[in-house]
């Protein structure tokens, strides 16, 4: 594979045509060598305008709808950063990358070990990965300045959201296939929140995510 062909190929025509503009969020994918966080099978697809199996029925995010996430929580260089759903370590990456310290978290073992290397491979040293269920937040005390959630919700749960500072941005997919709806949650005081709708696509649940209440007839 011509990698830089490739990669160019990716920024050019698909985040930018997907209004993916920011020149700090362009600058950190471009970097980022994003065929090493993608399984060996798949790494032909690393920079295809498509999600990439990972195990456990789980996807790494198109690349288009990667740049839209880090777009659109726009992380600071001092901002405290929270990630539900480690998977490969690209967003780990990227996030660590654009923001400061970040706690990711993941229900899989081995996607916390995997990540964990890659991300010691390349030297990035300001991401704490623990192995937990993102579903279960009774055990985290802190507010972060951003939330980025990298599985859907099929029911949005307001329990993230109440972990951001004033000011701070929580991305999260919400609903169920065929269409979901990707939403910006700002906190705007101690008790308020504005939401924004930024763009539709599916996602595969987050493991043990509430579901939405089945009605019988």
């Amino acid at each position: 594979m011509d990698i830089q062909y490739l990669r160019n190929q990716m920024i050019n025509q698909q985040l930018r045509a997907w209004e993916v503009l920011d020149r700090r969020v362009l600058s950190i994918i471009a970097a980022m060598p994003r065929d090493q966080f993608v399984p060996p099978a798949y790494r032909q697809l690393a920079f295809a305008d498509t999600q990439i199996p990972l195990a456990h029925e789980q996807v790494m995010m198109a690349p288009k709808v990667e740049g839209r996430m880090l777009q659109a929580l726009d992380p600071q260089a001092d901002d405290s950063v929270l990630e539900i759903g480690s998977g490969s370590g690209f967003i780990s990456a990227c996030l660590a990358k654009l923001g400061g310290e970040v706690l990711s978290v993941d229900i899989f073992p081995d996607f916390t070990a995997g990540a964990g290397k890659i991300l010691r491979d390349l030297g990035i040293y300001n991401v704490r990965l623990e192995t937990r269920d993102g579903t279960q937040l009774d055990w985290l005390e802190q507010r972060f300045d951003v939330i980025a959630i990298t599985a859907s919700l099929p029911v949005y749960e307001e329990s993230y959201a109440g972990h951001l500072n004033i000011g701070g941005r929580l991305f999260v997919i919400t609903g169920e296939p065929p269409v979901m709806e990707a939403l910006l949650v700002t906190r705007v005081a101690e008790d308020a929140w504005s939401r924004e709708s930024l763009f539709e696509t599916a996602l595969p649940p987050l493991l043990n995510a509430p579901q939405p209440l089945q009605f019988r007839f």
